[in-house]
């Protein structure tokens, strides 16, 4: 039984008509840039997430560097923020010529609230907090340190549209919340995009600006801007997806509760799916395992797709040498990104498609 790790393959078989209506739209309409269809997408975005402004932007690298600049982010300032991430969260850091200031993680892969004042210094001047696979991070006690040492607060909400902290969707704490749509997301489209979205009208009008060359008008420049549009045809994809998110993340959610039921090993460790605080949304499935490549590897073998996101903490890739960290600087991420595995979960997969994983994995450590 050949089992994937995502859905991309099923979702097109089962999206191939709309999707085909998507396309037709946009031909027809010839809208393919700043059209109406971005702005009903943003004004869906909006409503989905109860926050006043969303901008459709060229990727959720984009969307986390463009919010960073709007909020004063510039050469020399720190920026604290978590090694537990995909490149791109450091990437719109450096870019703008901030520093990025590793603090270490806690058992649910976040960043660890407690950790984060003690690497406060008169640079700081944001904290940028990843909702990692789209578990959602600890956002009262990281306002709240936010609010007592008068710093800017940005989400890294990547993966976790559809997500909730205390009845509050992902992205709506801080100053602003950067989204990816990249194809491996939940709300996905078929190439690169992202989107942000803020309550403060005056973020909103900066990046709509810089988004588009800093035009006003058609032949006006206000100021040398960047173009990071997100074209109409990603926008139409999205708004018919959006209506799926849901669905989406209570299947996904259902499928790590049977994993946790039919696997009987104590070598295999889960996260709690939620708790009262919080919905979290699953883009990705996060387990521990002992043995975890050798475990890999058998179940390869067995034709289950599994991987691991990511084997090497942000600080101590060949690009951080210069931030001066070193193993041994963040051990709790060190310790746990040896030990995380993810296996098929997606929402298209079946009983007995899960219980198959399960029973091979029982096999492998029985054995």
């Amino acid at each position: 039984m050949k089992i994937q790790l995502v859905d991309l393959d099923q979702r097109t078989k089962d999206e191939k008509k709309d999707l085909k209506k998507c396309f037709n739209k946009i031909l027809s309409n010839k809208s393919f840039v700043l059209g109406n269809e971005l702005n009903l997408f943003e004004k869906d975005i909006q409503k989905f997430t109860k926050s006043k402004y969303c901008l459709g932007l060229n990727s959720g690298t984009d969307a986390l560097m463009l919010g960073l600049w709007a909020l004063g982010i510039k050469k020399g300032d720190e920026v604290i923020t978590t090694p537990l991430s995909f490149v791109a969260t450091i990437g719109a850091i450096t870019h703008l010529g901030a520093i990025p200031v590793f603090v270490d993680v806690g058992e649910d892969l976040n960043i660890n609230p407690k950790l984060i004042e003690k690497k406060i210094t008169k640079k700081t001047k944001a904290i940028l907090p990843v909702h990692w696979g789209g578990r959602m991070c600890k956002m009262d006690e990281i306002m709240s340190i936010a609010k007592k040492n008068k710093i800017l607060v940005i989400e890294d909400a990547a993966q976790a549209i559809g997500g909730y902290y205390k009845k509050k969707h992902a992205g709506t704490f801080g100053e602003v919340g950067a989204f990816s749509a990249h194809p491996l997301k939940i709300l996905n489209g078929i190439g690169d995009g992202g989107y942000l979205i803020t309550n403060n009208k005056k973020i909103y009008d900066r990046i709509k600006k810089y988004r588009n060359h800093g035009l006003v008008g058609r032949d006006e420049v206000e100021f040398f801007g960047v173009n990071s549009r997100l074209d109409c045809l990603q926008a139409e994809i999205l708004r018919f997806r959006l209506n799926k998110v849901n669905d989406i993340i209570k299947k996904r959610t259902r499928n790590i509760s049977l994993y946790q039921k039919l696997i009987k090993t104590n070598r295999v460790n889960f996260l709690e799916v939620n708790d009262s605080k919080t919905k979290n949304t699953f883009n990705l499935f996060h387990a521990f395992a002992e043995k975890r490549d050798k475990l890999i590897k058998f179940l390869n073998k067995m034709e289950i797709d599994c991987k691991v996101y990511y084997p090497t903490p942000l600080h101590l890739h060949k690009a951080s040498i210069g931030l001066g960290y070193k193993k041994g600087s963040l051990p709790k991420a060190e310790m746990l990104v040896k030990k995380i595995v993810s296996f098929p979960f997606h929402q298209y997969l079946n009983k007995r498609q899960i219980e198959y994983v399960a029973k091979k994995i029982n096999y492998f450590y029985k054995n």
